[in-house]
């Protein structure tokens, strides 16, 4: 009898990633820096659970098809949720909305295009440079919440969501490469 996918600890992990965002999303818009440095550590812990449950899910063989649907819907609703409050508490400047914008769009537009090519015989594997992507995307929101209460900090938070932005938009084009033939018409019979 399989277990319920439910209770397996990926999954679990997974779930309070998930759960964890409201809180550090309450913490962050409160504008307290303590609160914020408590928000900081959440998200750390949050972040760092990305790679803990998927660490499980091998050493211990727990997959389960919850826990491939969830960890990457996790991943994103982190990354996008966060900086939509970083938009709003005015941690991001007007030109870091270039990178958070093309990382929003990303972030929403792909996993749209692989839901519509899910019932046809195109695989748009999870590329190395897009598993970099997500790494870089998280670190680069710690580096915002630090700067938030050291100011010293944002030169480096804005150039790694830069960079974020820009290997964000590679792994976008290089996804809509590959599915453009399914896409356009070309190359069907």
């Amino acid at each position: 009898m399989a277990q319920n996918p439910l209770f397996l600890v990926p999954n679990i992990i997974t779930i309070a990633r998930i759960l964890a965002i409201i809180p550090i999303v309450a913490l962050v818009m409160s504008g307290d820096p303590t609160l914020r440095w408590v928000a900081l550590v959440l998200y750390v812990v949050a972040a760092a659970s990305d790679w803990l449950d998927g660490y499980l899910a091998r050493a211990w063989n727990q997959y389960s098809d919850l826990g491939r649907m969830l960890d990457p819907i996790a991943d994103k609703l982190l990354v996008n949720i966060l900086i939509a409050a970083l938009a709003w508490d005015g941690s991001l400047s007007g030109l870091d909305m270039i990178p958070a914008i093309a990382i929003i769009f990303r972030e929403t537009f792909i996993p749209g295009l692989r839901e519509f090519l899910g019932n046809t015989a195109v695989v748009l594997p999870v590329s190395q440079l897009a598993k970099w992507k997500t790494t870089i995307q998280l670190v680069a929101l710690a580096a915002i919440l630090l700067a938030g209460n050291i100011p010293q900090a944002e030169i480096v938070a804005s150039l790694l969501l830069w960079a974020a932005g820009v290997i964000t938009l590679i792994t976008g084009w290089n996804y809509l490469s590959a599915s453009w033939p399914h896409l356009s018409g070309i190359g069907k019979k």
